[in-house]
């Protein structure tokens, strides 16, 4: 009995004597120089989410996030050019940003969607340039850049104009101006974005060959000879699928809902007009302008997208999609689906044969988002890509929450980490928010 009261004893000095240690992370920065940190990209490294650039969505920006990181490795202050905290923010069509609110349709049904917050945007944020004041900037990063105007001189979008450093400034002059040490390049996805979000009905994809300012490739490869010819490195990302985004996969092509009566009323109607045009009781094709048919108008099939900014008012009340095609500037095409997708594809190939040529860290943002929409759980909160629900996407259904930007700095860090032997702590994504609800 003594011998077992020992133990008892010996066992509880030894638990008891424990103390748990806690290990700081080791935070090395490898072969990075991050004293200078320099980001060049679109809309949402640039802090744009529900359908505009605010200051609380420039704090939460991809930039901004990644910025925060590398501070942490020796990297110095991260300017942004900031819009005033107390502005309500601009989009690019001067409207104001949306929130979630309780909206009533065409029907009189009320439900929870993106509300915006006022009938216009705030459009003094463009009326004074905050260079002198505020810059020169790090975050170079322009809503609906594309790669063929990142070194244009007098580049004209009204949110490069409010931060350039002169009249005849280009982006890529005034990314250069701030003498990078290391820098992420997030760009090419308005060569193709600005041409589907019309409908493919205008705008244009940029073309893969042409020179400067007219091609892709010799315009990105332009763009990293210049930011790396000190030696600066760097992190290149590629271009998601435009399938993989809320914006074009929330309404379905297939997303009439008929009962038998009147689905049975609209095969008679266009029984002599267009004889193909057939309606089943339950959800049937959308009946869609297509210049390409003899009519102009047929139903749509599997795989084409119907836009998010299509009036569903007037489909709810005034049978567009029925009796009336929904106009061209709200679909997708397979046709221009391809294009959109093919252009894509050899944009990124393009941009993972540059990092690896110059040895620099490669993101793969198409995978990444391809797995988003797939849906996966972190930190047990589960992230898809549903419009509203999935807490990646913003209220535009394209640029993304802050949970959505933290989550995908981690991909920017693990990609850094990766390549430069460095050890760049990541983001808790979950403390920061995804779409709030009222």
């Amino acid at each position: 009995m003594n011998v077992y009261k020992i133990s008892i004893y010996t066992l509880l000095v030894i638990v008891l004597g424990c103390k748990p240690k806690f290990t700081k992370p080791n935070l090395t920065s490898g072969e990075i120089d991050a004293t200078t940190f320099v980001s060049l990209g679109g809309s949402i490294a640039a802090g744009y989410s529900n359908g505009g650039v605010y200051y609380q969505a420039q704090k939460n920006s991809l930039s901004n996030l990644l910025a925060t990181q590398l501070q942490l490795i020796g990297s110095a202050d991260f300017k942004q050019p900031y819009v005033a905290e107390s502005s309500i923010g601009i989009g690019n069509v001067n409207n104001a940003p949306s929130i979630l609110s309780n909206r009533t349709d065409c029907q009189g049904v009320v439900s929870i969607g993106p509300v915006k917050i006022a009938a216009q945007g705030d459009v003094s944020i463009f009326s004074t340039n905050i260079f002198a004041s505020q810059g020169p900037f790090n975050n170079l990063s322009v809503p609906d850049l594309k790669v063929i105007d990142a070194d244009i001189n007098g580049y004209n979008n009204p949110f490069y104009v409010r931060m350039a450093s002169s009249n005849s400034s280009s982006i890529l002059s005034d990314a250069i101006l701030k003498k990078p040490t290391f820098f992420s390049l997030m760009l090419g996805l308005s060569d193709v974005l600005n041409f589907a979000l019309k409908g493919g009905t205008a705008d244009f994809v940029t073309p893969v060959a042409g020179s400067i300012g007219v091609g892709f490739d010799a315009s990105i490869t332009n763009v990293l000879n210049k930011l790396t010819a000190n030696g600066a490195k760097g992190i290149i990302a590629n271009i998601p699928s435009i399938k993989t985004m809320a914006y074009f996969n929330t309404i379905y092509y297939n997303s009439l809902k008929l009962d038998n009566a009147t689905a049975t009323s609209l095969t008679n109607f266009y029984a002599v007009l267009s004889p193909t045009i057939q309606f089943n009781e339950g959800n049937n094709g959308f009946v869609i302008e297509d210049v390409n048919q003899p009519l102009g108008y047929r139903q749509a099939v599997n795989g084409e997208l119907i836009l998010l900014n299509v009036p569903l008012d007037s489909i709810k009340c005034n049978k567009m999609g029925s009796l009336i095609p929904i106009p061209d500037k709200y679909v997708l095409t397979l046709s221009e689906i391809a294009t959109i997708e093919n252009a894509i594809t050899s944009y990124n190939t393009i941009l993972k044969n540059l990092a690896n040529s110059k040895k620099l860290a490669f993101v793969d943002v198409n995978e990444f988002f391809t797995k988003v929409k797939a849906g996966f759980v972190y930190n047990g909160v589960s992230v898809n890509a549903s419009f509203v629900s999935g807490g990646f996407y913003s209220l535009d259904g394209l640029n993304l929450t802050p949970r959505g930007n933290a989550l995908l700095a981690n991909e920017f860090i693990n990609a850094i980490n990766s390549n430069y032997q460095s050890n760049i702590p990541q983001l808790v994504a979950t403390s920061y928010s995804g779409i709030i609800f009222p």
